[in-house]
C-alpha cells in the first residue's frame, strides 16, 4: 500500500489526471479513484518492462552458457575423457534434439509449424544432411585442434557465406564489403601458421565444418524461399533432427563400430560419464533453443553481435580450462579475424540500408510516373 502512495504523489494533478466534468471545483481537484487506477497502471507497466528486460538478460546468458558450454564439454570428451567418437556423440545430440524439439512442440512454447508437401518434406531432408554433416566436421574437429583455433576458423563464416552467395545465388555484394573480408583471411592465416598445435587434418575439417554452416544458410535461403515454406529454428529442428538420427545411425555403425559398446563401457565404471553425456546433449539442444529465443527477444543483428563475441570469450575460457598453449602472433590472428568479421557486418548492414533507399525511390518514383500518366492535360 505504500509504494502505491508513493507512486501516486508523484504524478501532478493537472487536466490530464482530472475529471472530464465541466464543474470547476471537479476539474481542479484530482478524481481519488482515477488517481489510483492510473498509478497502478503505471506499476503495471514498470513491472512488465522490468520483466521483460530481466527476461532478456536470462535469455541472453543461457545462450551464452549454452553455447559455450557446448563446445567446451565436446572438447573435453573427445580429447581429455578419451571417449574418440564424434559421430557417436552427434548422434547422441540429433537424439536429444528430436526428443526435446517434440516437447517443446506439445508444449505450446514455440507456434507449431507443419510441413505441406512432399517437395517441401525433401528440402527439409538435403538441408539435414548438409546441417548433420557439418555438425559431425565440427566434432571431429575437436579431438585434433584446441577450442581456441576451433573458434578461431569458426568465425571466417562469413566469408564463405559471402562465396556460396555470390555462386549460388548470384548475389553480389558492394567492393567495401568484400574488402571486408580481407582482414578475416588474413587473420586466420596468421593464425593457422602461428598455432602451436595445428594439426592439418583437423584444420580440414574445421574449414569443412565452417563452410557447411554458411552452405546450409544459403542453401535454405534458397529452398524454402516461399512464404509458405518457411520456417522458424525451432520447427525446422523439429523436422531436421529425426532425418539426423535416421543418417547417423548406419554411419556410426560403419565408422565408429565399437562407439556404442565402449560408451556402455564407460557408463558402467563411471555414472558420470552418463551425466556428462546427458548434460552435453541437452546443451546441444540449448544452443538451438536459445538462439531462436535470443532473435525473438532482440534482433538477428544482436545475435550476430553476440556470436562475434562468443568466440572470444568460448577462447580465453577454453584457454583458462585446457591450459593449451597459444602464441602471441596466434591471438594477433584472431583479433584481426574477428575485426574483419566486424567490418564485414557494418558493411553488409550499410549495404543493406542502401539498397533499401533505393527500393523506395524507384517505388516513388513509379508512382510520380503513374500520377502524371493518369492526370488529365489541359
Amino acid at each position: 500500500m505504500g509504494a502505491d502512495l508513493e507512486i501516486r504523489n508523484t504524478y501532478p494533478t493537472d487536466r490530464n489526471f482530472l475529471s472530464s466534468s465541466s464543474d470547476f471545483y471537479d476539474e481542479e481537484l484530482p478524481n481519488p479513484n482515477r488517481s489510483r487506477r492510473t498509478a497502478k497502471a503505471y506499476d503495471f507497466s514498470a513491472r512488465y518492462h522490468w520483466t521483460m528486460e530481466t527476461s532478456t538478460v536470462f535469455v541472453v546468458l543461457s545462450w551464452y552458457v549454452s553455447n559455450i558450454g557446448v563446445v567446451l564439454l565436446n572438447k573435453y570428451l573427445l580429447s581429455i575423457y578419451g571417449f574418440k567418437y564424434p559421430v557417436f556423440l552427434t548422434l547422441c545430440h540429433m537424439i536429444a534434439c528430436t526428443v526435446l524439439s517434440y516437447a517443446v512442440s506439445l508444449s505450446g512454447m514455440v507456434p507449431r509449424q507443419g510441413v505441406k508437401s512432399k517437395q517441401q518434406f525433401l528440402k527439409i531432408s538435403a538441408l539435414a544432411l548438409v546441417f548433420c554433416g557439418s555438425v559431425v566436421c565440427g566434432n571431429i574437429s575437436l579431438r585434433y585442434l584446441p577450442v581456441s583455433f576451433n573458434q578461431a576458423i569458426g568465425s571466417t563464416t562469413p566469408f564463405f557465406t559471402a562465396i556460396f552467395s555470390a555462386v549460388m545465388l548470384g548475389q553480389v555484394e558492394s567492393v567495401n564489403t568484400y574488402i571486408a573480408l580481407l582482414p578475416v583471411v588474413v587473420g586466420i592465416i596468421l593464425a593457422s601458421g602461428s598455432e602451436p598445435l595445428f594439426n592439418m587434418y583437423g584444420f580440414i575439417v574445421c574449414v569443412s565444418a565452417t563452410a557447411g554452416r554458411a552452405f546450409k544458410s544459403v542453401l535454405q535461403g534458397i529452398l524454402l524461399y516461399a512464404d509458405t515454406e518457411k520456417l522458424n529454428s525451432i520447427n525446422l529442428l523439429l523436422f531436421m533432427a529425426p532425418i539426423s538420427v535416421i543418417a547417423l545411425i548406419p554411419a556410426t555403425i560403419i565408422l565408429e563400430n565399437g562407439a556404442a559398446s565402449k560408451a556402455a563401457s564407460l557408463a558402467s565404471e563411471n555414472f558420470g560419464f552418463v551425466l556428462l553425456l546427458l548434460l552435453n546433449s541437452v546443451m546441444a539442444y540449448f544452443v538451438n533453443l536459445t538462439n531462436f529465443l535470443v532473435t525473438k527477444h532482440t534482433s538477428p543483428l544482436t545475435l550476430q553481435v553476440l556470436g562475434n563475441a562468443k568466440g572470444v570469450v568460448a577462447t580465453i575460457v577454453s584457454i583458462l580450462i585446457f591450459r593449451n598453449p597459444v602464441s602471441t602472433a596466434g591471438m594477433i590472428g584472431y583479433t584481426i579475424t574477428v575485426f574483419g568479421v566486424i567490418l564485414y557486418s557494418e558493411s553488409k548492414k550499410r549495404s543493406v540500408k542502401q539498397q533499401k533507399k533505393m527500393e523506395i525511390m524507384e517505388k516513388d518514383n513509379d508512382l510520380v510516373e503513374a500520377r502524371l500518366l493518369t492526370t488529365p492535360r489541359s
